[in-house]
């Protein structure tokens, strides 16, 4: 293995608790999913018939996403509104594992909500609820003094910058002041033309535009006019050093000391969703320089967690262990790589994202669900026969303890880790995700994996009428349809076991 590769692979795997300060405009981003079967009689828009919502960290918030998924602990610097939607950001805060002792509520400020409207894929409307305005000064002190009680704690701070009042020039130079005084190197996501705001930062990641922006207008499309513009921004607004961020050219390291690096990405990156990109880059450079790379490896693999990105539907983290497999499949010392063909094992949430790519390429997506304990001719042939109805299928496998409580303390013959290879294996499986209830009180339908995922079709084998299915009202509600599949009479998991035993 390269030195360089596996020196990537050595600072990934220390990003493992690394503790990073975010400061910025926290948000809650809000989405709500329906389906638009008609126009309204009152004017000519359409009725979204909704069906399910769903909130997560905005903002800022999603740069701390990152960092968690990144398995870093990420902390956090703002102020929120004292009010139900700032109750709402905390808890979800809290939830992923995030520090908020530096988060402040304040009854004179306004949590800030983005409401997005879709039917299916398609965004209908977005509403902001927000109120722009600087911070005070009183409040401005009150987060200062949280900083000095964070700042010896972490090695690195971001600066999330959305430009909804929080970040004000007095308070990013009273904040990088104190980030020196305890050795906490200060990176940028910038908003706005005036850099100089940002004086004495250690990193700035403008993109594209952004740089052009902020150096009256030069043209960045070539290496050498990103060369003239970094350097240009670095020199007027004292910042030691520039990344700038090139879109499908990949990413420009121009630092203070004159060293240039150009990053390349892969030419065969499907790029379906930039939204969010940002975040992930400057979450995987803090992360990876906490943990001890220097700004160039930092860039080049931060370029890496953009590409992954970019292939995603929707503004979704970058993931450590997408890291760490991007850079293990690219060692080129696998001869049999070639010959191996393999689903993968991902969870609900890994899942759902490659289901919406695989949706925004408009292939239909098939899902069934079983113990598969003892693989057989009916298992195989049943799942032939759904795969060739769909373009991608989707098993979910029950785990386990699911499988116990179905079927008894003697089940399953093999366990979920080896029952997931063995299904993995096979030509018709796309995806494999496993599901089911820890006790017996609990739901141990696959119902909850069935509305995350949302298949176009859900197959289901044996006697029954769609009345009869539990899953069928979730996967209705959720604009997918049952097909009852055919069995095969004679094989059986259970015949099989009693077979061996008899014999």
């Amino acid at each position: 293995m390269p030195n360089k590769q596996f020196n990537d692979i050595s600072i990934v795997q220390t990003m493992k608790n690394q503790d990073i300060l975010v400061v910025g405009d926290i948000m809650l981003d809000r989405f709500v999913y329906g389906s638009v079967d008609r126009i309204s009689p009152e004017s000519p828009v359409p009725v979204l018939s909704v069906s399910r919502e769903k909130v997560m960290l905005g903002g800022a918030g999603n740069t701390l996403a990152n960092l968690v998924n990144l398995q870093c602990k990420g902390k956090i610097l703002s102020v929120i509104g004292d009010d139900e939607d700032g109750d709402n950001i905390k808890a979800l805060a809290v939830e992923q594992g995030i520090d908020i002792s530096g988060l402040l509520q304040s009854k004179s400020r306004r949590s800030i909500v983005k409401t997005r409207f879709l039917a299916g894929h398609q965004q209908l409307l977005r509403t902001d609820y927000e109120r722009v305005e600087e911070l005070s000064q009183e409040l401005a002190d009150s987060l200062l003094s949280k900083a000095k009680d964070l700042l010896p704690n972490v090695k690195i701070a971001i600066l999330s910058d959305y430009g909804k009042g929080l970040l004000t020039a007095g308070f990013i130079k009273s904040f990088i002041e104190l980030a020196k005084q305890h050795d906490v190197r200060v990176l940028v996501d910038p908003k706005g033309t005036d850099y100089s705001i940002y004086a004495g930062a250690d990193i700035v990641t403008p993109n594209k535009k952004e740089l052009s922006e902020a150096t009256g207008g030069l043209s960045v499309e070539s290496d050498e006019q990103v060369i003239v513009a970094a350097q240009k921004l670095m020199h007027e607004s004292n910042i030691s050093n520039v990344i700038a961020t090139r879109s499908a050219d990949g990413m420009s390291l121009i630092q203070g000391d004159g060293k240039i690096t150009h990053i390349r990405s892969a030419s065969d990156i499907e790029v379906f969703d930039v939204s969010g990109a940002g975040d992930s880059v400057i979450a995987t450079i803090a992360a990876s320089m906490a943990a001890g790379a220097d700004i160039a490896s930092s860039a080049r693999i931060a370029n890496i967690a953009g590409s992954i990105v970019v292939s995603k539907v929707g503004t979704a983290p970058i993931r450590f262990s997408e890291i760490l497999e991007a850079l293990r499949n690219n060692d080129g010392h696998n001869p049999k790589a070639s010959r191996m063909r393999e689903a993968p094992v991902l969870s609900p949430e890994e899942a759902a994202e490659e289901i919406s790519r695989w949706k925004a390429r408009g292939l239909k997506v098939g899902f069934t669900n079983g113990c598969f304990d003892v693989l057989h001719f009916g298992h195989v042939t049943y799942l032939n026969d759904a795969r060739n109805k769909c373009d991608r299928l989707i098993i979910g496998l029950n785990c386990d303890s699911s499988i116990r409580i179905l079927k008894g303390n003697d089940r399953p013959v093999h366990d979920e880790d080896s029952r997931s290879a063995v299904i993995s294996a096979l030509g018709s499986v796309d995806m494999v995700v496993l599901f089911g209830a820890k006790d017996a009180a609990d739901d141990n339908t696959a119902c909850f994996l069935l509305a995350k995922l949302q298949p176009d079709i859900y197959f289901k084998g044996g006697d029954y009428t769609i009345s009869q299915i539990p899953e069928a009202p979730t996967v209705q509600q959720n604009g997918g349809v049952v097909e009852i599949m055919p069995v095969y009479d004679g094989h059986s998991s259970t015949i099989s076991i009693g077979k061996i035993k008899s014999a």
